[in-house]
């Protein structure tokens, strides 16, 4: 059995009610949800979540909640592996022997239902413990500044000034989007970035961090432009 967890708390602090807010004419959550849904990939989607109205939005486009995310999961501090780790514990207790599980997030407007396909696909193939979503750096990370308190810089990584950047590594970052994950790696919290995590690289024009409301603004821009294009 495979199922979807998709973790959204009620308490966002920068962008309040972020899960639910409308981006392009949708709850924020909804287009994950919908492609979860549209991918054919999940016997469950499930929503773990704290807040009611979260849940009733969640319901109402298709998903299920078949319980509420205790308190002690739902502050600042928790992390995504503990939070799936109690989804998945909660489904095997209710009896159900589940093989893969994939956390998405919430805040993935540009998630694909070709990637997840991709995702379970690879994680497979390569016996991984965890395959996720990455996309690579826009500029060299070994390049990167320092700015100190009298505004002036410095280099985070000196030796390197005078390295070429096309002579150096490319670095890659996670893209925020969906973690698969076998449901024992889950359940026994293992680290995602890990060595037995495998990776769906994705374009960097897809991916995009929404913390804030200068990140919401950039978002909405790229999901008109891609919806508009295909």
């Amino acid at each position: 059995m495979r199922i979807a967890v998709i973790p959204a708390r009620g308490g966002s602090k920068r962008i309040p009610r972020k899960n639910i807010k409308l981006f392009c004419g949708k709850p924020m959550i909804a287009w994950a949800l919908e492609v979860a849904l549209d991918s054919g990939l999940f016997d469950h989607v499930v929503v773990s979540t704290d807040d009611p109205e979260i849940a009733s939005v969640a319901r109402h486009y298709g998903a299920i909640v078949p319980f509420m995310r205790p308190a002690n999961l739902s502050d600042d501090f928790t992390g995504t592996t503990a939070v799936i780790a109690h989804s998945v514990d909660w489904y095997m207790k209710q009896g159900y022997m589940l093989d893969h599980v994939c956390c998405i997030y919430a805040t993935a407007p540009f998630i694909t239902v070709e990637d997840l396909r991709c995702g379970i696909k690879i994680l497979t193939e390569n016996d991984s413990d965890f395959t996720m979503s990455v996309t690579s750096y826009a500029f060299p990370i070994h390049r990167s500044l320092r700015l100190k308190k009298d505004s002036k810089i410095e280099m985070i990584y000196p030796e390197y000034v005078n390295t070429r950047s096309q002579d150096l590594e490319e670095a890659f970052h996670d893209a925020g989007q969906f973690y698969w994950g076998v449901a024992k790696a889950w359940l026994s919290n293992k680290v995602i970035f890990g060595p037995n995590t495998t990776t769906i690289r994705l374009p960097r024009h897809r991916v995009q961090d929404i913390d804030d409301y200068e990140d919401w603004e950039r978002a909405e821009y790229l999901f008109k432009i891609i919806k508009n294009k295909n």
